[in-house]
């Protein structure tokens, strides 16, 4: 099938349609007591997320949380068992995903081997009956918006995987959608390509404007892109914050232990350092608030050093207790004994966070 084939002009398209809402997100993207269960078991339990207009939101969490299982709901290809989705307004829950005001990118690519880039990239636009030079207009912007425009008559089999996915998010784009949906869209992908993908996501979604969810398992991809984040476990959403607030006070003990590194406060640290408000409590601390220093109040000895690039991750033991710390510069040897001091540590009651600071 040539280009020109598959950019021929035909009848026009219907538009999606989906009954009004009181809308509180500005025209984006909000899920009401969404709820799905598989295999007898709860894998969505009644979620509610609101994602603004042009906001780009994560949904993180462990395999099995439920993130990819909502997305899909969110897509239109998972009918729900029970609760709402609003796009733009108007509630698409009960609409297909070709009705629906969105498009979808999926962890796949679900790219056509036998057509060019151009053909994959103008798919969704032939099937809606977008007009042929409509079509031609819109694939040369997502094309030269990816920057892919030296592409166009390639197959996907002769470029690579990062521009593959790039090939994807155009094929997405074209179709204009209020909501943009992208299913772990970098996990195909090598370590250092992750990172060029991911940021030219960003700048692509910041550019646009697009409302955007990203599902992704990888604290790291959504720390780096995300406007806020949704921690997802068990079927339901543990917290939605900024990645920085999200860090700096994780709600739970889940999302404490998921977002970054932390270390338990016990034994000499615990005797030492800190003591908590009541008995049962859980302190934790992350490693950049573990300062080696010669006036610390706790003794310990370096019995790991793992580098981590630009800086070292120690071990540290003070009798049965264990902390990790992070480090600039030449790390102490093994077996060295130094001084620690805590700085801002997380007290957290039946899971629940009670304190945050110092």
């Amino acid at each position: 099938m040539s280009d020109a084939t598959l950019l021929a002009d035909p009848a026009p398209s219907l538009p999606a349609v989906g009954r009004p809402t009181d809308d509180r997100t500005g025209g984006g993207l909000a899920l009401r007591g969404l709820t799905k269960s598989l295999g007898g078991r709860d894998v969505v339990a009644g979620i509610d997320l609101d994602v603004a207009k042009g906001e780009l939101v994560s949904l993180l969490g462990p395999s099995g949380c439920g993130k990819t299982t909502t997305l899909r709901m969110v897509a239109g290809f998972l009918p729900v068992d029970a609760g709402t989705v609003t796009m733009g307004g108007a509630d698409v829950t009960d609409l297909g995903p070709e009705r629906r005001p969105s498009a979808m990118v999926f962890q796949n690519y679900a790219l056509w081997p036998h057509m060019t880039v151009t053909q994959n990239v103008a798919f969704p636009l032939r099937t809606r009956r977008v007009s042929k030079a409509e079509t031609r207009r819109r694939v040369h912007e997502a094309l030269e918006l990816v920057g892919l425009t030296h592409h166009a008559t390639s197959k996907p089999t002769a470029i690579s995987g990062g521009e593959q996915q790039r090939v994807a998010l155009a094929r997405a784009i074209v179709q204009e959608p209020d909501v943009l949906l992208l299913d772990e869209p970098l996990s195909n992908l090598d370590a250092k390509l992750r990172v060029s993908v991911r940021d030219e996501i960003r700048r692509i979604q910041q550019r646009l404007g697009i409302t955007t969810v990203i599902v992704t398992h990888d604290q790291d991809e959504a720390l780096s892109v995300s406007d806020r984040i949704a921690v997802m476990h068990d079927g339901r959403i543990e917290q939605v914050a900024s990645p920085t607030d999200l860090y700096a006070r994780p709600s739970t003990r889940f999302v404490a232990s998921f977002i970054g590194a932390t270390s338990r406060v016990a034994g000499a640290f615990l005797a030492g350092v800190v003591a908590p408000s009541t008995d049962g409590d859980e302190v934790l601390v992350r490693p950049e608030e573990v300062v080696l220093t010669d006036d610390g109040p706790v003794r310990a000895t370096v019995s790991r050093v793992l580098m981590r690039g630009h800086f070292a991750e120690l071990v540290l033991h003070a009798g049965d207790a264990e902390l990790r710390a992070f480090v600039t510069g030449p790390p102490p040897a093994v077996g060295t004994e130094t001084g620690v001091r805590l700085g801002a540590v997380l007290v957290y009651r039946d899971g629940v966070l009670v304190e945050a600071g110092r």
